[in-house]
């Protein structure tokens, strides 16, 4: 392998590859590791120990409810990317490495071996501590939600639904062993359009993040990360259940 100065750590989708791609027009060619996702048994044995087998019932029905309207609402997610110029699947000759998790050895020799300046992760598992004391640069995350008010899952949708409007958005922050706990290095803020959901809210942000990743990179390979007080409230948020979301979405049409 050559010399990369970024590794990007992701279990991919559209959106991740739209910043994937971003990253390498103005860096050049970088190495993507692809990790096995987590199997969805695994997820909901894990989520139930914290809370409970009713509300991980409830976030399945929710989570299912997605994955039909995407199939059927898929033109919401093709306007984003035809409006803003994404490329959202992997370019011809795009290095990839695979491995069955980004904790897994060979994460940690594939970094070593490229001497990356930076590490970029992008919705991939949570880094161990072992994992994090073994990478020797910077380890910086994507996050598509604003950090550390909308920790964990669907930030987007859950600013909406809560009324808070102003912080729909993502963050780039300093990896940690917590959950978007590290600190904030960007945030960028945007809206979403009519007809945007819960499930084109990430394509929305990725579209509007992608300057702040750039920017990310450029400080990391610099040497130059800067942290920023936000200010703001910490809370990890999960998929809303399913009663959750339909009530939201008949009482405030947040979908």
């Amino acid at each position: 392998m050559d010399r990369r100065p970024i590794v990007f750590v992701t279990e991919g989708g559209e959106h991740i590859w739209a910043i994937i791609n971003g990253l390498t027009d103005r860096f050049g060619p970088m190495t993507v590791v692809l990790e096995t996702p987590y199997s969805k048994r695994d997820l909901l044995m894990r989520r139930a120990k914290k809370l409970g087998w009713v509300s991980v019932a409830g976030q399945l029905g929710t989570m299912a409810l997605i994955r039909v309207a995407k199939r059927f609402l898929n033109s919401g997610i093709e306007r984003i990317v035809a409006e803003e110029k994404l490329e959202t699947e992997p370019r011809a000759g795009q290095e990839i490495v695979a491995v069955s998790s980004a904790n897994s050895p060979e994460l940690v020799d594939t970094v070593r071996k490229l001497e990356p300046s930076v590490v970029f992760l992008a919705s991939c598992r949570l880094l161990s501590a072992k994992t994090l004391a073994a990478i020797p640069c910077p380890v910086i995350n994507y996050h598509s939600g604003i950090n550390p008010k909308y920790r964990g899952m669907n930030g987007g949708y859950w600013a909406l639904a809560t009324g808070d409007r102003g912080n729909f958005g993502s963050t780039v922050h300093i990896v940690d062993a917590g959950v978007d706990t590290g600190s904030v290095l960007y945030q960028a803020r945007g809206n979403p359009e009519k007809g945007d959901t819960i499930a084109s809210y990430a394509m929305r942000q990725a579209a509007f993040s992608r300057d702040i990743c750039i920017k990310a990179v450029e400080d990391a390979l610099a040497g130059r990360l800067t942290a920023v007080d936000t200010g703001l409230p910490s809370q990890q948020w999960y998929h809303p259940t399913i009663w959750q979301y339909l009530s939201t979405g008949i009482r405030r049409g947040i979908w």
